[in-house]
């Protein structure tokens, strides 16, 4: 009997062309944490938790960080900012807030000085990483850029609610079993429910508990997770970005906070550890 071959893994060369062409593209992160209900209770999560863990005037280097969607808030509340991304649109755009310092750069090779800073956000990086040594290899960067007794923030997206997304897509039609599965358990995606060119380029998929371990191989301790969006992660998604919904999302997000059931449940987890 003829058995279906997948492909385990895109690998990180080809990857890292596609986050050139995504993101330097029309695709517009800022907007999307910023119009969409998840993006909004994302980025309104990712503010509160990472704000109730610094003192004031901390400096703050923000790796993956986009056009300065966070980079901004975190300047205006008085952190010394650094932005690292490697897409040069996004960083000229950081640089026109003006507010805060952005240049190009990668998370698995920091120019930074060793114990330069007090905290490190990586809310994109661990998501366009596909093997476990790559995202090991970028959290220990942060570590070694962090000061001792500093903190990091790191964000992965949720395997459930990407396995959700792709039976949803299909109409729970024409569902790709094996690939499904594999999915699940490892979070790697295959050929069979990538997304299509043009759409999101994601490497990687977390759980809670891979999260955790990971920041403990990067030499981070007491490392915790929680989820972001929350229980309430997939009317989030389903929903249109009205105010009530968004903060109802949030309350169960707070109720649900260090819970890992929550985490996984949620679209996206943050990790946090300290160096």
């Amino acid at each position: 009997m003829h058995r279906r071959r997948y492909r385990r893994r895109m690998d990180q060369r080809t990857l890292d062309a596609r986050i050139q062409r995504y993101y330097g593209g029309d695709f517009d992160e800022a907007a999307r944490l910023t119009t969409g209900a998840v993006g909004r209770a994302e980025l309104a999560r990712v503010r509160e938790v990472v704000s109730a863990h610094l003192s004031p005037g901390s400096r703050v280097l923000d790796v993956g960080g986009g056009a300065g969607a966070h980079a901004t808030w975190l300047a205006a509340a008085g952190h010394a900012v650094t932005l690292v991304d490697p897409v040069p649109s996004h960083v000229e755009s950081a640089r026109t807030v003006g507010t805060f310092t952005a240049e190009l750069g990668d998370a698995r090779a920091l120019v930074a000085d060793d114990a330069s800073y007090d905290a490190v956000l990586l809310a994109g990086p661990l998501c366009h990483l596909v093997t476990r040594e790559e995202r090991v290899r970028a959290l220990r960067e942060a570590a070694r850029v962090l000061r001792p007794g500093g903190s990091v923030f790191a964000v992965g997206i949720s395997r459930t609610i990407a396995a959700l997304d792709a039976v949803l897509r299909r109409r729970f039609t024409g569902l790709p079993g094996p690939a499904l599965v594999h999915l699940l358990e490892t979070g790697e995606v295959l050929d069979e429910i990538r997304n299509p060119e043009g759409e999101f380029p994601g490497g990687h998929f977390h759980t809670g508990a891979e999260l955790v371990d990971e920041l403990g191989a990067a030499g981070f301790r007491d490392a915790w997770v929680t989820g972001l969006e929350g229980p309430a992660s997939l009317a989030l998604e389903l929903s249109a970005p009205d105010d009530d919904v968004v903060d109802a999302a949030l309350l169960l997000a707070r109720r649900a906070e260090g819970d890992r059931g929550a985490a996984d449940v949620s679209s996206h987890l943050l990790g946090i550890a300290t160096r």
